[in-house]
């Protein structure tokens, strides 16, 4: 399954500092602006500017037959982007929270992972589904979780988590331009959050490029989604108040992934640990472990540590869901314990 994204753009700019929603908006924009193949479809997307205001402004722009607000029904959603993925249009449909995702797995797995290989070849589904994750706003069980794994075990799929509001753009901004189905989870605390983001129109991240947030020599520490934050905020605290320096690595994308830089970094620091908020049994850490365990056994120094998510369904009083998601805290004394584990 190729991918054709450009590089990552160079830009002599300086950059702006935006929130993560923005970047996103501004995503869209550029790209519809650019392509008139590109479409939006998804519920309150138009009118109401989306659950998120992420398609602010959108529909005055480009009008009703670009930015199309939909029935309430995910699998009908998703079904009618990729027709229309399969007739030469590019579009990007939003579903509500990746809970509601649920809803359309017939059609993203089913159909969208499998079209260009039923047909030998001879069709492509330019779509991208975005849809929000995550816990930290009380919104219960069916709003909360994190899926990524449910969409990285579908071969066909590409799959990208940004962190960043600069991570943000130039992901939509490739996932739009690519011809794979791209499913791209963006987390609901990131939304308001600022970052910079170059001001430039071909600013573009490629699938399959991890980013080093921060270096260090002790330990290797690879946060998912919201997950790249807390470590580095966790790197911050093992450095201060430890002495030991985290090397955090934030993969961006989990189809493809970019396990190279992963590796390099395992072979340099012996110890691993992999933060997710999604649930443990069969996610994305379970993954990684057994990857860089399979790969990179000789150079650890110790197990290969988890952190994810509790495993229940998330609840809705706020001290409890405040505990069951990852803090900088467990993160720390993941990283302790590869070391007294010698």
């Amino acid at each position: 399954m190729a991918t054709t994204q450009p590089r990552e753009a160079q830009t002599a700019q300086a950059p702006r500092v935006i929130r993560y929603r923005e970047a996103l908006n501004e995503a869209l924009r550029e790209e519809m602006q650019r392509d008139e193949r590109v479409i939006l479809m998804g519920e309150d997307i138009g009118v109401f500017n989306g659950a998120f205001k992420v398609t602010q402004g959108l529909l005055a722009e480009f009008g009703e037959q670009r930015v199309r607000d939909t029935p309430i029904s995910e699998n009908t959603i998703v079904g009618m982007g990729i027709g229309a993925a399969m007739t030469g249009l590019r579009p990007v449909v939003e579903l509500m929270t990746v809970n509601f995702s649920l809803l359309a797995m017939d059609q993203i797995v089913n159909h969208a992972a499998t079209i260009h290989y039923m047909f030998g070849g001879q069709v492509r589904v330019p779509l991208v589904v975005r849809m929000p994750q995550g816990a930290g706003h009380q919104l219960g069980p069916t709003h909360s979780h994190c899926f990524e794994a449910l969409f990285l075990h579908a071969p066909g799929l590409l799959v990208a988590v940004p962190s960043t509001a600069a991570d943000a753009k130039g992901l939509l901004k490739a996932a739009i331009r690519d011809d794979n189905p791209v499913i791209l989870i963006e987390h609901e605390y990131l939304y308001g959050q600022r970052g910079e983001v170059p001001d430039d129109p071909d600013h573009v991240v490629d699938f399959g490029r991890a980013a080093i947030r921060r270096e260090g020599g002790d330990v290797t520490v690879v946060g998912v989604s919201r997950m790249a934050v807390t470590a580095e905020k966790a790197a911050g605290a093992l450095s201060d108040e430890h002495g030991i320096q985290a090397e955090v690595i934030d993969p961006r994308t989990l189809r493809p992934l970019d396990l190279d830089t992963i590796l390099a970094s395992v072979r340099k620091t012996n110890r691993c640990v992999i933060v997710e908020e999604g649930w443990p049994h069969g996610g994305v850490g379970a993954n990684l472990a057994a990857l860089v365990q399979e790969q990179a056994f000789d150079d650890l120094d110790a197990p290969v540590g988890r952190v994810t998510g509790a495993d229940l369904p998330m609840p809705y009083a706020k001290p409890l869901e405040q505990i069951a998601f990852p803090h900088e805290p467990q993160v720390v004394q993941a990283v302790l314990a590869t070391f007294r584990d010698l």
